[in-house]
């Protein structure tokens, strides 16, 4: 009831120990606190909070217009409703190194398990667009050795980013890799691999986990679980397909009232209020308080 009764900091401990146990992590993006809950009672193992999301639920286009504010006030709601770890979009840390430090402590304080800051310059734009710019390594270099030395919590995962992929090649995301696992990055996201050969292939180049980002109408085709999985990927996210799913039905919905006058003919396809109240665990609120919920559904 209000609050996940898992600490942040026993998140962060599952988080690790997921990462290291040999079995993939599948984290689908929460578009807000209560899709989280869903992702948690389907069984899956994290929940994502996507960058790209919260510009979008903002009415924004992903190009660095959203703030550490905005993203850590978010991240912190979503965090809070999960006993799940949650992996959060830092974008580029929001600024050069002090800012990174700052960047990282805050989202510590908001209750994530785990975050990713990336290679590209300020402001970034959607990794699978084009027309993206990185930073030189030493920059990038930086960006993730402030962000090792900002956080309190060792086992606060601090994930590299890396776009190079889409600018410079295959060889030169290789390189970038390793030079950000050198500088300290618990794991590796690389972003926009074209095939499962290229995931291979920085899983042969680094030691620490890396994640594939299965984002539909990207560069990369839709994988599944199991292909990533056998390629040595150890964790998979999916940050924005709630969001579009739910946008989808929305506009569907939308649409019907004007062609039809009334949402009779998508009421099977809605939650019903009995759903919402068992995600929303209305049955814990009562035993609190049992003027709450007085009435039957």
């Amino acid at each position: 009831m209000l609050y996940a009764t898992t600490s942040a900091a026993d998140k962060r401990v599952a988080f690790r120990s997921g990462l290291a146990s040999g079995r993939i992590l599948r984290v689908p993006g929460a578009f807000n606190p209560l899709s989280a809950a869903l992702i948690q009672e389907k069984g899956f193992e994290g929940v994502y909070v996507s960058g790209a999301v919260i510009a979008a639920d903002l009415g924004l286009p992903d190009i660095g217009l959203t703030t550490l504010t905005e993203v850590a006030a978010r991240a912190q709601q979503i965090a809070r409703m999960t006993d799940l770890p949650t992996l959060v979009d830092a974008d580029t840390g929001w600024g050069e190194p002090m800012n990174v430090a700052r960047s990282v402590q805050t989202l510590e304080d908001a209750g994530v398990a785990g975050l990713h800051i990336e290679d590209q310059v300020n402001p970034k734009r959607c990794g699978h667009l084009d027309g993206k710019a990185v930073v030189d390594e030493n920059t990038a270099v930086t960006r993730i050795k402030a962000a090792v030395d900002a956080r309190r919590d060792p086992n606060l995962v601090i994930m590299a980013r890396t776009d190079i992929r889409a600018i410079d090649g295959l060889d030169a995301s290789l390189d970038r890799a390793r030079a950000l696992v050198d500088a300290g990055a618990d794991a590796i996201f690389p972003e926009a691999m074209r095939d499962l050969a290229e995931f291979e292939a920085v899983r042969a180049a680094v030691d620490v986990p890396i994640l594939a980002n299965m984002t539909e109408f990207g560069k990369s085709d839709l994988f599944t679980v199991d292909q990533l999985e056998a390629v040595g990927v150890n964790l998979v996210i999916f940050p924005v397909s709630l969001l579009r799913l739910a946008m989808g039905a929305a506009e569907r919905g939308l649409d019907t009232i004007v062609a039809e006058g009334s949402l009779t003919s998508r009421v099977p396809e809605m939650q019903t209020r009995a759903r919402l109240y068992e995600l929303l665990d209305y049955e814990a609120y009562n035993s609190f308080d049992t003027t709450l919920y007085d009435f039957t559904l």
